[in-house]
């Protein structure tokens, strides 16, 4: 019988990344440059050059197609319909100003053209009862709008549908053929009709293009079980994943979390404060001991209700463009070179300055060490793009690309520090753990600038979000509005409730070929003081321990407690499917690695060492400067820095004690 194998594939917005797992623990890392127009070209070719025998292949993907569909506005046509007088809600949203004190602020686009919003009847009061009918006739001019209009999906939001969903369900039947359908008591059935409402636009913007892209791998990989990461660093069945586009907008990232969690919990630590720098864009998050989930994330300037990593995202990557704004103040991203051209330094037509040329210029990279020396990087072409910039600065290339790399880790460094210190948490008690193809280049950077003493590249660091999807567990995010008291509210009915929702979430694991005695679930709940606006999460124990625990936490997260009831607000279940161990094969026992090179570093008055990471051994310490190059990723060891290699050949990276 064959062996099976499991890959995990991450896209991203330059590289592709690929892990394969076999049954016997090996391990096998990959990279081919993305394909944005068409991902799945780019998998397809990995799958390709790594020799895979479809046959016995199973694929976890996490995808970034949900993610650009929405930053790029590229959306499918979609129309959105509510009750009479509520048309346009989601232009209205919040009334949130993004400039607090603009007194005169942009008119921001409409999410939903106003001719592709609708009205009809089939309004529910907030106790669920009828306020208004929805008749057959307007259901007629519901189907005959759409056959107007011709839209690719119709998103439907009715007031108190998470209450009763039969009206949602009424307009969904008497849709066209062929049009996606978005229903919010689906796709989110929880109170906040804006929230509720973006949610399920957001969905059926994006679903046709999840669906067909999704499709098209299916096609590729025929016969080759795929799972897709969520948002919130479960997987779904690629065959469900498209009905829940809404649900993959975190989808790679998710997965750098689930892996870091993983190398962390190995190496003794549970309090991550993660780093995951990639071509275009760095995400930060903390983890302790499990990632932290959020309901109130944002994609672009659309808020994001559903369940998904709480993680703070900014355009900074090895890509991202430096650039100098009206007041000649050196700008770093967001606009980034991408995979194509990509950076000046890659001979592939770029002429625009990044942070890889940057640090290309500066020594951190070497030419024949990118890629594990598989990709010749052409630094003349570094020292053109970045010399334009470096006039307009009046200073050397040298400086010009040492500001570019400054102004980067300042950016990145402030990411961390909403993540961190905003919202109470100390960086300085975290490991900083770094990932993505750029972020060993400046862990030691950002380490410094948080104060933090010790980091970690983990092993596979440059593809670490590819190696989460094997780790990740099947699952499902389930959530129902419940407003009342909890000192009043029946724990039989509570109680009821939360089991409906456990196997609603069993079954969907269940038709994914789970059993259900392998799986698990948590309960827990929304809660409240009484006439607050805004909620916490802690786990369900009951009405009193919960309170207390709602009392604690407030305590904790805002510094005071109220002598006020709680109220319930909503009941969640998060149901999850057997876990897959990743174990990593650890590192034989052989002679500490020598230097295969030496190389000039700009500031460092000495030649740094550089090491092959695959030829480093367990216990092996290196002093910086020193740069560790490998297939996927380098590593600068920065003066005052020490590198030890743990057993699995992750790079633990301290402070070495000043001298005296």
């Amino acid at each position: 019988m064959a062996r099976m194998i499991r890959l995990g594939v991450d896209t991203g917005g330059t590289f592709t990344d690929f892990v394969l797992l076999d049954e016997q623990g090996g391990v096998r890392v990959h990279k081919v440059l993305s394909t944005p127009e068409a991902p799945e070209a780019a998998i397809l070719r990995g799958v390709a050059e790594l020799g895979l025998d479809t046959s016995c292949l199973q694929m976890v993907h996490g995808s970034t197609v949900a993610t650009n569909a929405v930053l790029e506005g590229k959306g499918v046509e979609a129309l959105y319909i509510a009750n009479r007088g509520f048309a346009d809600l989601l232009t209205i949203g919040r009334q949130q100003r993004a400039a607090l004190y603009d007194l005169q602020p942009p008119v921001a686009e409409a999410p939903v053209p106003e001719g592709h919003c609708l009205e009809t009847g089939g309004r529910l009061g907030a106790d669920g009862r009828p306020i208004e009918s929805l008749s057959e006739a307007d259901l007629a001019d519901l189907r005959a709008a759409v056959e107007r209009l011709a839209p690719q999906a119709v998103a439907v939001n009715l007031l108190f549908s998470y209450l009763d969903p039969r009206l949602e369900e009424r307009i969904a039947a008497a849709m066209p053929d062929g049009v996606f359908v978005s229903l919010s008591s689906r796709v989110l059935p929880e109170i906040r009709e804006y929230e509720r409402g973006m949610a399920t636009w957001l969905n059926a913007w994006i679903g046709p293009r999840v669906a067909g892209y999704l499709a098209r791998l299916r096609g590729g990989l025929r016969d080759v079980p795929i799972s897709v990461m969520q948002s919130s660093g479960d997987t779904v069945a690629a065959l469900q994943a498209a009905d829940h586009a809404v649900r993959m907008l975190l989808s790679g990232p998710a997965g750098g979390l689930v892996a870091a969690r993983e190398v962390g919990a190995a190496g003794g630590h549970q309090r991550l404060l993660t780093f995951d720098m990639g071509g275009t864009s760095t995400d930060v998050a903390l983890v302790d001991a499990e990632p932290r989930l959020t309901t109130e994330g944002s994609i672009g300037r659309f808020p994001v209700a559903v369940p998904m990593v709480d993680m703070h995202t900014i355009g900074a990557g090895g890509g991202s463009i430096a650039w100098l704004d009206t007041g000649s103040m050196l700008q770093v991203g967001p606009q980034s070179a991408g995979a194509v051209p990509g950076p000046a330094c890659y001979g592939r037509g770029g002429d625009l300055p990044t942070v890889t040329d940057a640090n290309l210029v500066l020594g951190r990279l070497q030419p024949d060490a990118f890629l594990g020396g598989d990709m010749r990087l052409e630094r003349t072409a570094a020292v053109k793009a970045i010399e334009g910039l470096a006039v307009g600065m009046h200073c050397s290339v040298e400086q010009a690309a040492a500001d570019i790399v400054a102004v980067a880790n300042e950016l990145m460094a402030q990411a961390l520090r909403s993540i961190s210190i905003r919202r109470g948490a100390d960086p300085r008690e975290h490991v900083l753990v770094s990932f993505g193809g750029a972020g060993g280049l400046h862990v030691c950077a950002l380490a410094e600038l948080l104060e933090i003493p010790a980091a970690m590249v983990p092993v596979h660091g440059g593809v670490l979000s590819a190696l989460g999807m094997l780790a990740a567990r099947p699952g499902r995010q389930l959530s129902r509005t419940l407003i009342g008291l909890l000192s009043e509210l029946s724990v039989s009915s509570l109680e009821a409730a939360f089991t409906e929702l456990r196997g609603q979430g069993f079954n969907a694991l269940r038709d994914e070929g789970f059993e259900i005695g392998d799986c698990d679930a948590l309960a827990s709940v929304d809660v409240r003081y009484l006439g607050q606006s805004y909620t916490l999460n802690l786990p369900w124990q009951g009405p009193r321990q919960t309170i207390e625990a709602f009392h604690a936490m407030h305590l904790q997260r805002y510094g005071h407690r109220l002598d006020l009831p709680v109220e319930l607000v909503n009941l969640r279940q998060w149901v999850r499917g057997p876990a897959t161990r990743v174990v990593l094969p650890r590192l034989a026992n052989a002679p500490a690695a020598q230097p295969f090179a030496r190389c000039a570093v700009a500031g460092i008055a000495a030649e740094s060492a550089q090491y092959w990471r695959d030829a480093l051994v367990a216990g092996q310490a290196i002093n910086g400067p020193a740069l560790i190059c490998e297939r996927v990723a380098t590593t600068w060891v920065a003066p005052g820095w020490a590198l030890a290699v743990d057993g699995v050949g992750n790079l633990q990276l301290s402070r070495r004690p000043a001298s005296p």
